[in-house]
């Protein structure tokens, strides 16, 4: 994202408020442990490559970031920029409300996409490159990747990738291990061998799916958040929806931007 932004207006806040009165949806369900992995996802019928990309170029690649570790919490702690991390999952029609409650606002932000989730509504894929927005790997069931053996969890990090592959030209730009905060070392090079050179964790939970409210998820990021933040965030909450245009103001006051994780590194 460039200067050229629109800034953050206090009046979106009314708008998204107003979204969120009605956006009564399940979202990537921490609470939940979600569907087994050994259950098959939805049959999608595949698409050719060239009809699934679209007339669109191959979305970017994973990048390898030189003197950051390999697992990712934070950017530079001394530019005033920050990522905004959403977990893919849940109804379509409120992550579509997130994009562009963010794009108004001149942001633009990370979603980690669950792979059974692109089964579902693969055209969310398009929707947030298209956004200008990363788009990157949370896992093909989102199951506890931590508590899984080596075949089993190198299957949830490779079946999302080949979603992505499928979809988009690229496996994502990063990978985020899924009911954790922290990849474990197995998982830190299951994911370098699926192509993924850092994993992506974070340094601000607002612990918008505990559902507090949307007062109290943006108290818990303005308290936490500042230069470098990562902050992780869901789609498919009602007081996510709420709080964004709230996070939005406070990051612009506070004289910071929201760009992309790659952004972020750069």
């Amino acid at each position: 994202m460039d200067a050229s932004h629109a800034p953050v207006h206090r009046r979106h806040a009314l708008r998204a408020g107003a979204a969120a009165a009605v956006a009564l949806t399940t979202g990537c369900q921490e609470r939940d442990p979600g569907t087994p992995a050994a259950t098959a996802p939805r049959t999608v019928a595949a698409k050719p490559a060239a009809t699934a990309a679209g007339a669109h170029a191959p979305a970017p690649a994973p990048h390898r970031f030189p003197g950051q570790p390999v697992q990712v919490t934070n950017g530079p702690r001394d530019r005033a920029r920050v990522a905004l991390t959403f977990h893919g999952q849940g109804d379509p029609a409120v992550a579509r409300t997130v994009l562009g409650e963010a794009e108004r606002a001149g942001a633009r932000v990370t979603v980690l996409a669950v792979g059974s989730w692109l089964d579902e509504h693969p055209e969310m894929a398009r929707r947030i490159l298209d956004g200008g927005h990363d788009l990157g790997n949370h896992t093909q069931h989102h199951i506890d990747i931590s508590a899984l053996d080596e075949t089993r969890a190198y299957a949830e990090i490779t079946g999302c990738a080949q979603r992505l592959r499928r979809l988009t030209g690229s496996i994502g730009t990063w990978f985020r291990p899924s009911r954790t905060q922290y990849a474990t070392p197995l998982v830190q090079r299951l994911a370098a061998r699926a192509g993924y050179p850092h994993v992506l964790s974070y340094d601000v939970d607002s612990l918008d799916f505990t559902s507090p409210g949307a007062a109290a998820v943006t108290r818990k990021v303005a308290g936490e958040i500042r230069n470098g933040s990562v902050v992780s965030l869901h789609f498919g909450y009602a007081d996510t929806v709420a709080a964004l245009p709230l996070l939005l103001t406070e990051i612009d006051r506070r004289g910071l931007r929201a760009v992309t994780t790659t952004e972020l590194l750069t």
